[in-house]
């Protein structure tokens, strides 16, 4: 226990410290000496098992691996595939949604379906397409009826999902509606009061905004989102 705990807060500060290095902060009471250790860990480390939270210097190849045919918890029951996630293995921004549709289910990939042609878009005005991007879910197979995933069936997959994000240590992470903004957040705040505005998940930004989904319901509430992708694209450097 004292192992995770310390292993736990170690990955914490290395990507702390790797969006400090990514801004170019310097002054704080750290030697370079230092800095390169925590950087460096846990290089040469047993990797972590799943539920030990984030795991550094593994590939996404291989948490998929790890992974496998996963019955951890119920929603495999109902499933036709896994929706693992996709992208640039090095994107600088990734996308978080809920869990999979109809059409993921049967496809195996995330965001196909009338919402995911609506990110798509979202993804063309801020003049990048999929292929930069990562795009992945909170759970990874489909609840019954779309529903809300469980907090149990959260709990079996994000283990899993915060092993992605340290893999690819994007530069942003973009929530898509409230369920992924509330589980990276570890807030009961809906996301009409998160969106808007830089949150921090492990020294990433987190930018909390409303599900395609949401907006293919509600269009009036789009000027709200491309707000908030206009405060991505500038602290990527993106211009308008």
């Amino acid at each position: 226990m004292k192992n995770h705990a310390l292993e736990q807060a170690l990955e914490e500060v290395r990507h702390t410290l790797d969006y400090w290095r990514r801004q170019e902060i310097t002054g704080f009471d750290c030697s370079a000496e230092a800095v390169k250790t925590v950087m460096d860990w846990p290089a040469g480390t047993v990797r972590k098992k799943e539920g030990s939270g984030p795991a550094a210097e593994e590939s996404l190849e291989e948490i998929r691996a790890d992974l496998g045919d996963c019955r951890r918890c119920r929603l495999h029951r109902g499933r036709s595939r896994i929706v693992f996630g996709e992208g640039n293995p090095r994107a600088g921004l990734v996308f978080v949604g809920e869990g999979p549709g109809y059409e993921e289910d049967r496809s195996g990939r995330p965001f196909v379906g009338p919402a995911g042609r609506l990110l798509d878009k979202i993804i063309a005005a801020m003049k990048l397409d999929r292929s930069r991007v990562y795009i992945c879910n909170i759970v990874k197979c489909r609840p019954p009826a779309n529903r809300a995933p469980a907090q149990d069936e959260i709990d079996a997959c994000l283990p899993f999902l915060k092993r992605q994000l340290a893999a690819i240590s994007p530069e942003v992470i973009c929530t898509l509606g409230s369920v992924a903004a509330r589980t990276l957040l570890q807030t009961r705040s809906p996301i009409s009061v998160l969106r808007g505005r830089f949150h921090q998940w492990m020294g990433i930004k987190l930018m909390p905004t409303f599900h395609p989904a949401y907006l293919l319901r509600n269009p009036e509430r789009k000027r709200e989102v491309w707000e908030d992708v206009k405060k991505i694209m500038a602290f990527l450097k993106i211009p308008l």
